[in-house]
């Protein structure tokens, strides 16, 4: 880590810390080769940690990065506070977020996946729903049982998971019978995706200056310049550094972006971290194996924007502030255009008494013209539909030559 994203990584913390209600009373950084292996930081280092902690008296103390079991166990045995990491505050502040019956459970599950290696010595008693006799094996002492029942709880959560997915998967299908066009908010967490969102959408999505403010996917329905009526969702963000645990327990909540037709990705370009931030959400976009998506790169809250800002090289962006108005509707007209070339493009004259083929083009095709001609009794239509809607057969019943593939 160069000492430019060090210092970015710190400032991160600090926010992360803001976010699950502490207060940051002091920070202390060593620069070394390598982690202490018993310690983390040296002993000087400890030594120093330590007279902080009897002059300040902190709850809590909070280490930048992942600790060890032993490296946890030996801190807090010598510094007498109570020790965290990086990867425990995130998992504090998606317990504290997470609203969803998925996003509770995928929390405890990370949860406990990160004790588990970590009980040993800790003197940490769980409460067991028996309690009692009858709860131990013979001979089997407090820390086997606390496994015991560590495993078994993430046995239940990962049958009750795979339940709320396949609930969640029947909707995702219904919505894709529904032929919508569908787009998926990305980003950084705190990149503003969910105030895009609710000015796009009016949903009172949670939108606060906070990191990890949105842990659950939302879907709403947002209409297009043309009236066209998509899907957008909002989803968690993203976090440089993310532990292996957590990635694996929330890509599920990612999954909706796997669906999408078009990724907008939010990017704070008044952060000037931002293009390390950038590539942490790409990394991630190619874990989810979504390469074949087009994704348009949004550069949000402009008006705070540095002039030493460069935007990422790449083919599709657009600046915008999401308080803006006129920045939305520019917004909206580039996904639009990107909307169009994913489509099929169609022109048909429709009888005047086909009222219900009218009416699903309306609310099912991106209409561009809709005349009506009183010569022939004939409505001309010209437009763009999904390639894998269902009504495309139906156009080339009514004009076989108009449609073609744009």
């Amino acid at each position: 880590m160069n000492d430019e994203h060090f210092v970015y990584s710190l400032e991160e913390l600090g926010s992360l810390t803001k976010t699950a209600n502490g207060e940051v009373l002091t920070i202390i950084t060593q620069k070394r080769e390598r982690p202490h292996p018993a310690t983390y930081i040296g002993k000087g280092k400890v030594d120093e940690v330590l007279n902080v902690v009897e002059e300040l008296e902190p709850d809590i103390v909070i280490f930048n990065d992942e600790l060890s079991p032993s490296q946890l166990r030996n801190l807090s045995t010598i510094l007498n506070v109570r020790i965290i990491d990086r990867t425990q505050l995130i998992l504090d502040i998606f317990a504290q977020r997470a609203k969803s019956k998925e996003g509770k459970l995928q929390v405890e599950l990370a949860q406990l996946q990160y004790l588990l290696p970590r009980l040993v010595g800790q003197g940490i008693s769980l409460s067991r729903q028996g309690g009692g006799i009858g709860t131990r094996g013979p001979g089997e002492t407090q820390l086997e049982t606390d496994r015991r029942h560590i495993r078994n709880r993430i046995n239940e959560i990962k049958q009750q998971l795979s339940s709320v997915v396949r609930h969640r998967n029947r909707y995702r299908e219904r919505r894709q019978k529904n032929q919508a066009f569908q787009l998926a908010l990305v980003g950084y967490t705190n990149a503003g995706k969910s105030t895009i969102f609710n000015r796009l959408t009016t949903a009172g999505s949670f939108e606060e200056d906070l990191l990890f403010a949105t842990l659950d996917p939302m879907t709403r329905k947002v209409l297009l310049p043309s009236s066209y009526q998509a899907l957008i969702t909002d989803t968690v963000g993203f976090i440089q550094d993310l532990p292996t645990t957590l990635v694996a327990a929330f890509r599920s909540t990612l999954e909706e972006v796997k669906e999408a037709n078009l990724i907008l990705h939010i990017v704070d370009s008044s952060n000037e971290d931002y293009a390390n931030h950038e590539q942490t959400v790409y990394k991630l976009l190619d874990q989810l194996d979504v390469s074949e998506i087009p994704i348009l790169t949004v550069y949000n809250k402009k008006d705070l924007t540095p002039a030493s800002f460069v935007p990422s090289p790449m083919e599709d962006y657009v600046s915008i502030s999401a308080f803006s108005e006129e920045d939305l509707e520019k917004l909206m007209k580039k996904v639009e255009e990107l909307a169009k070339g994913g489509m099929n493009h169609y022109a048909v004259e429709i009888p005047a008494n086909e009222g219900r083929v009218l009416s699903q083009l309306k609310s099912e095709t991106l209409i561009t013209s809709f005349h009506f001609s009183e010569e022939d009794e004939m409505y001309n239509v010209e437009g763009y539909v999904l390639p894998s809607h269902s009504i495309n057969g139906q156009l080339e019943m009514y004009n076989g030559e108009g449609q073609e593939h744009v």
